[in-house]
């Protein structure tokens, strides 16, 4: 079993901790900063043998250097984007595998908030850790893709097992859920999800990770086609 640590930093950022307590390896997933990284790791006794970057953006990437000066740790992270992540050691790519002890990431493509963003998908330990892809709720800013791209990139998601938990990177959850009950606003479940998030805030809880089935009942850029054939019903109404 892989043990996951969520590290809060910067104002809404989520670093994550990856250990494999068979081989004792660890693995640092787009870490923004590095003392909160070093320290979360060092109060568990683990040492970062790895960082894995999902795109180029300083606020995953930022803490690159100064782990690998205080560790010695590899530092994998998009092949297309290398020539913006200078302190890479290693390129990764669509269909790539990187792994932590025993345990396989199948490396997927999904360009669309930045040129080469990538995803790393350990299918049998039904986990993803999609960077600024997925958001609970919501995905990523369009930066420098397509929203075609995008559309792309949230159907091959969905198409994962609902028992898939997703590790995205920032908290951006309860804005997310208000802006997709204004446009969805008689869906159920994303009501009741969004008065769950507005409760575990106000307490200061996270809201992520999340899952591959809870988006695809709640996320409306997961559910697009859903949801232009429900803004489309509406807009026959109005004009009725």
């Amino acid at each position: 079993m892989l043990e996951v640590v969520r590290i809060p930093v910067l104002s809404d950022n989520y670093v994550w901790l990856i250990h494999d307590g068979a081989s004792g390896e660890t693995v640092a997933v787009d870490p923004a900063v590095a003392e909160p990284v070093l320290a979360a790791a060092a109060a568990r006794g683990w040492t970062i043998g790895q960082i894995w970057n999902t795109h180029w953006h300083g606020d995953h990437v930022g803490g690159n250097a100064a782990i690998r000066a205080a560790t010695g740790c590899v530092i994998t992270g998009p092949a297309a984007e290398a020539d913006k992540i200078g302190t890479l050691d290693r390129t990764a790519g669509e269909g790539d595998v990187v792994r932590i002890g025993g345990h396989s990431a199948q490396v997927m493509a999904v360009p669309a908030h930045t040129a080469g963003h990538i995803a790393y998908h350990l299918a049998d330990d039904r986990m993803i850790f999609v960077g600024d892809t997925l958001f609970a709720m919501g995905c990523g800013r369009l930066f420098e893709g397509t929203p075609a791209q995008m559309f792309a990139n949230m159907a091959r998601l969905s198409a994962l097992p609902d028992d898939t938990t997703v590790y995205c990177a920032h908290e951006y959850t309860l804005s997310n859920g208000r802006f997709a009950m204004g446009v969805e606003p008689d869906n159920d479940a994303l009501a009741q999800r969004v008065a769950a998030v507005e409760s575990a805030r106000a307490r200061g809880e996270a809201t992520v990770p999340t899952s591959i089935g809870l988006e695809r009942a709640t996320n409306i850029f997961m559910r697009a086609r859903d949801v232009a054939q429900l803004a489309e019903r509406r807009a026959a109404k109005d004009a009725a």
